[in-house]
């Protein structure tokens, strides 16, 4: 073998082996999720798009993000490694789709980066003005307000605070875990409390005068689709958002080589994560429709305060909670964004650091700190996430709305893109067993369809120029042109790799199905299997490998 083939050879990237346990996943997949950040900042969107009925999106929503955790879960277990839907996608359909599938992955992390260093900073803010006025008169919150004329002065805060986070992610995962133990457990505490007061506020009468009596029929999206006001363009629009609510889970997989028991760890980490969060979702959104309702009123889900700012807890703290517990929602967010501006650099980071360690990006991706992170890679994401807001802020009327959209793209780009891999990386036993039928090709397919048909018609939608924040350049919609041109980037990037680096684009070294069990364990060799050997890797049993590359 080789010196380079053995320099490839997987679980030798430098990352800390065995330092993350299933409850360390699972606080870090929870946090990724963000989901007091995600439900202040769609909870608006999904109130225009299908009223009451954003429930029914949440658990719906959840079906075709399970069908890709399955197949993602079959992959992990054949191919357990850093990169993920890249790797996967270079060994099942070939480097070329592999790479586009990975810059998917890193282009939605990095972009989502800035709208979390967005929310962190604005109630950060908000934090202090609460903390300032129980000493003397002070807005602070318009210094960091979405809509605030200061914009100078919120990217640099917002630049900041991704600083601030680089430099933790960059110093040590096990720190990164110990960290979203307390965050995670404080903002889901802080705003379970929030729901529970604003159902009970509505139920003895002291709440605001538009919310709605509970009813099972938001739970229904059969009601929805036969409500007059609504219907399968609104049921579309509703499963957009509910993508972006469920993204992140899969975090947990791109840690496959810092877990412990890494064939099983980060499978179960994922589902629990998606059980815990749906949970959550169902009863925040419920208690927050009970309270304040979907109407235009001044604390309506579609009134102009919180469509405008589209921060749903921004104004319901203080109404909600009073004026002196509002702090512990403001505190939650706080956290939630924080948390998950740290955790989500996870992803982006490991991806890059696989695809220079097998060869499709600059081998200085592939180096890792003496913290054993992927130290370059994790410095360049929060460069690109600054830069990105700082371009974006002075462009778009609502850099958070048109983020999240633009995400949601990509997120259906790369999750349908890495469904089909497991399909087609599976294709030779599909038959083999009732399990295998529907493990490794009806509930992956079924998954990719849903997302490459979301992909496209959201790319498609969003060439209105109302669409989104209504930014638009030459009536052309923002989003529209954010997707486009990071895809062409992609492509760009992709051939200057392929004429600078041929031999990952030959793959040569990504031949292997990387992580096959064997009595050695990891098998390190990296040669074109025969169809036999394929077959007895996929099932996960040991064989000898018939040839060496030479």
């Amino acid at each position: 073998m080789s010196k380079e083939a053995k320099s490839r050879e997987l679980s030798h990237k430098g990352l800390a082996r065995g330092s993350i346990g299933l409850i360390g996943a699972v606080a870090i997949g929870i946090s990724c999720i963000a989901p007091d950040y995600t439900l202040t900042a769609t909870l608006g969107t999904a109130a225009e798009e299908v009223g009451p009925w954003a429930p029914s999106i949440v658990w719906l929503g959840l079906v075709p993000m399970l069908f890709v955790a399955l197949g993602y879960r079959e992959l992990n277990r054949a191919i357990p490694d850093s990169g993920t839907s890249f790797t996967w996608g270079a060994r099942a359909l070939g480097p070329r789709f592999g790479w586009l599938t990975g810059w998917g992955l890193i282009a939605s992390t990095i972009v989502v980066l800035a709208s979390l260093a967005q929310i962190a900073a604005e109630f950060l803010f908000q934090t202090i003005d609460w903390i300032v006025r129980l000493v003397g008169p002070a807005d602070w919150t318009a210094l960091a307000d979405l809509n605030s004329g200061n914009v100078l002065f919120n990217v640099v805060a917002v630049v900041a605070l991704t600083a601030g986070a680089t430099w933790f992610v960059y110093h040590d995962i096990q720190i990164t875990a110990r960290f979203q133990y307390i965050m995670v457990a404080f903002q889901l505490l802080a705003v379970f409390i929030f729901g529970w007061v604003a159902i009970a506020k509505h139920r003895d009468g002291t709440g605001y005068e538009g919310g709605l009596d509970f009813s099972w029929d938001w739970f229904n999206p059969i009601s929805l689709l036969q409500h007059e006001s609504f219907g399968p363009s609104a049921l579309i629009s509703g499963l957009t958002v509910a993508v972006f609510i469920y993204w992140g889970w899969d975090v947990v997989l791109t840690m496959t080589e810092e877990t412990k028991n890494p064939q099983k760890t980060p499978g179960r980490a994922a589902a629990w994560t998606i059980v815990l969060i749906t949970i959550y979702y169902l009863f925040v959104s419920t208690a927050t429709i009970i309270f304040a309702g979907v109407g235009d009123g001044p604390l309506g889900l579609t009134g102009d305060q919180i469509h405008e700012g589209e921060n749903v807890f921004a104004v319901l703290a203080a109404p909600v909670m009073g004026q002196g517990w509002a702090i512990l929602v403001f505190l939650a967010i706080l956290s939630s964004s924080l948390a998950s501006l740290e955790s989500t650099f996870v992803s982006p980071a490991r991806t890059m650091l696989a695809m220079g360690h097998y060869g499709g990006l600059s081998p200085k991706f592939a180096k890792t700190s003496r913290f054993a992170t992927p130290g370059t890679a994790t410095l360049v994401a929060g460069a690109v996430a600054a830069g990105y807001y700082a371009i974006m802020r002075p462009i778009s009327d609502n850099v958070l709305s048109d983020t999240m959209l633009t995400t949601a793209i990509f997120i259906c780009f790369y999750y349908g893109l890495t469904s089909f891999a497991a399909v087609w990386y599976f294709r030779r036993q599909w038959f083999a067993s009732f399990r295998n039928f529907w493990f490794q090709l009806f509930f992956p397919l079924v998954g990719g369809l849903f997302l490459a048909f979301m992909f496209v018609h959201e790319l498609i939608a969003s060439l209105d120029p109302e669409y989104g924040s209504e930014s638009n350049i030459l009536g052309v919609g923002l989003v529209f042109i954010l997707s486009v041109v990071i895809l062409l980037v992609g492509v760009v990037f992709l051939v200057i790799n392929n004429i600078r680096r041929p031999e990952f684009f030959r793959a040569a070294t990504t031949a292997v199905p990387v992580g096959v069990a064997t009595g050695n364990g990891l098998d390190p060799h990296f040669h074109a299997l025969t169809d036999a050997e394929l077959d007895q890797a996929q099932a996960g049993e040991d064989f000898a490998p018939a040839a060496e590359a030479k």
